[in-house]
């Protein structure tokens, strides 16, 4: 989808070119952004559902309550992760990450929600990132809370595990959107514990059937609260931690734009919803802004 298809891409009822709106409510500033999976697919790392709306991963995510009870799920969640990890810290920004980045950096964005783990926006210059359901670039002890870098940690793996690799799942596994594989034998992977005291290491993220940080969540809230508009960045909001923003800002007449590929839970409360494209379409965004201009091979150079 080129920016004149964009420009000109057809809407229905009161807002008849969705992409117009969209530049209408960062031109005004003070845009609150709730960043989803899908913002990052472009670099290379699956969504939860997709244009589809159908589930992607294959099996079942770790739970908390699997993870610190039992030592066979850590051995588990472990061994997958560590084989996903190399896709994850290989993946770069992409031409949305870097649009969010120059929208912030112009003084149009008040700050960014995002439930993606990547790192990505602020790899691309972000500031302004609260992470909604924290990153895997972090590992945490969950006996003296002691936070150390999954590069650290990486590097023990590799050692404790030095025959671990491609070679030992056969053929390359495929990559979920959490940041693991699909792995059916772990049985000989060795995991290790906090340096410091011994403790059980688990990577810096909420996990199904674990709550977000109180405070986190208030201080998301009040980051919507005072902006002028929600922009809704390739989130299905299929759960309530990013639902509640949206249903938040709603409550409370503020404008709720989203630019997602596929339907949301959300877009019955949208002013302006656009299905198209996050890279292209923030791309595009910016450059009527003008904010950006183009790289030699076509990508997105910031001004």
């Amino acid at each position: 989808m080129t920016h004149a298809e964009l420009a000109d891409g057809g809407g229905t009822g009161s807002n008849p070119n969705p992409f117009w709106g969209l530049v209408e409510v960062f031109s005004q500033g003070n845009v609150a952004v709730l960043s989803g999976a899908g913002l990052s697919t472009e670099s290379g790392i699956p969504d939860y559902r997709g244009p589809s709306g159908q589930a992607r991963r294959t099996g079942q995510p770790m739970t908390y309550q699997a993870f610190t009870g039992s030592d066979g799920a850590r051995q588990r969640y472990w061994a997958r992760s560590h084989l996903g990890w190399r896709h994850v810290t290989g993946a770069v920004p992409n031409d949305g990450h870097r649009a969010v980045a120059a929208l912030e950096q112009a003084g149009l964005v008040s700050g960014i929600i995002t439930q993606n783990v990547d790192g990505l926006h602020q790899a691309a210059g972000a500031v302004s990132v609260t992470e909604l359901h924290g990153s895997l670039h972090r590992v945490v002890c969950l006996s003296c809370w002691a936070r150390s870098s999954r590069e650290e940690l990486d590097a023990r793996l590799r050692l404790a595990n030095p025959l671990w690799g491609v070679t030992s799942a056969g053929a390359e596994p495929a990559v979920n959107p959490d940041g693991d594989v699909a792995l059916e034998e772990t049985s000989g992977f060795a995991v290790v514990d906090c340096l410091a005291c011994g403790g059980l290491l688990k990577p810096d993220v909420v996990f199904f059937g674990e709550n977000v940080p109180k405070p986190r969540v208030e201080s998301c809230f009040s980051l919507v609260a005072a902006a002028s508009a929600l922009v809704v960045l390739g989130s299905s909001l299929t759960v309530m931690s990013g639902l509640r923003y949206v249903r938040h800002a709603s409550s409370l007449g503020i404008p709720v734009v989203i630019v997602n590929q596929g339907t949301t839970r959300g877009d019955a409360l949208a002013s302006t919803r656009l299905d198209a494209p996050l890279g292209r379409t923030l791309t595009a965004l910016v450059r009527e802004l003008g904010l950006a201009g183009s790289a030699k091979d076509g990508s997105l150079s910031l001004a």
